[in-house]
């Protein structure tokens, strides 16, 4: 390892899977949940399973640099630079979170950035998988598929259920992120996209159809969320 976070010793400790707390004022556990539910719906890293399109590839953007002998207590401090004081008029949210969370996140960016292999020990199971719920089951006409509340770009489960007939399906959403629910079927019902920013009234994006028998596809329409896994499957029977 390249000094991760300027210790050899941080990099095993996690790797082995024993206990991560804190280290020189950082919580990598943190970190990474912290990147998750702010980061993931824009950039990519793979150790976080994070997909996002819109800002930078975080494993991409640090891969040559890297090769080349860069430290990963710079990676770590140009990324806190960043999140702390992004670009003028770019896509980066001023004031995304504070001074100490975006030192964990950081921190985390630096020890995951184009690192081979999986999270192991209490990083392993800080963001539960994406869409790993139980399927959803509709009940009375109604079927509720929520977003997933980590912010990863997925919704809590990739399969559900309905019967024939009319069937109200809503996405309730406390990530923080846009999201929205649709239905591909012709020209496809669709919710209301609501998250940081579209907050409807009912805080709910849902929408009626009436659904004959057969398999049908559900997923976000904010742009990059589909690509990025946010679909399930529905089944109608």
């Amino acid at each position: 390892m390249l000094g991760v976070l300027g210790a050899g010793s941080l990099a095993l400790m996690v790797l082995g899977g024993c206990s991560v707390k804190r280290y020189e004022g950082v919580n990598l556990v943190a970190g990474k949940q912290l990147f998750v539910k702010n980061c993931s719906s824009c950039h990519t890293l793979a150790r976080a399973d994070a997909k996002g399109i819109v800002g930078p590839n975080l494993d991409d953007a640090f891969r040559n640099s890297l090769a080349d002998g860069l430290k990963r207590t710079t990676i770590r401090g140009a990324v806190r630079q960043q999140i702390l004081y992004p670009e003028t008029g770019g896509t980066m949210p001023a004031k995304l979170v504070s001074p100490t969370q975006a030192d964990d996140i950081s921190a985390y960016v630096a020890y995951a950035a184009d690192l081979p292999g999986k999270d192991t020990g209490q990083l392993a199971t800080a963001v539960a998988s994406a869409g790993a719920g139980k399927p959803a089951v509709e009940a009375g006409g109604v079927l509720q598929i929520d977003a997933d509340p980590s912010g990863q770009l997925s919704y809590t489960t990739k399969t559900a259920t309905a019967k024939p007939g009319p069937v109200t399906v809503k996405m309730g959403n406390t990530s923080g992120t846009m999201h929205n629910i649709a239905l591909q079927q012709g020209t496809g019902p669709s919710g209301a996209v609501i998250g940081a920013g579209k907050i409807v009234s009912s805080g709910t994006s849902s929408f009626t159809a009436n659904l004959k028998p057969g398999t049908y596809t559900y997923f976000c329409q904010v742009p990059g969320h589909r690509a990025a896994g946010m679909s399930g499957t529905l089944t109608v029977k």
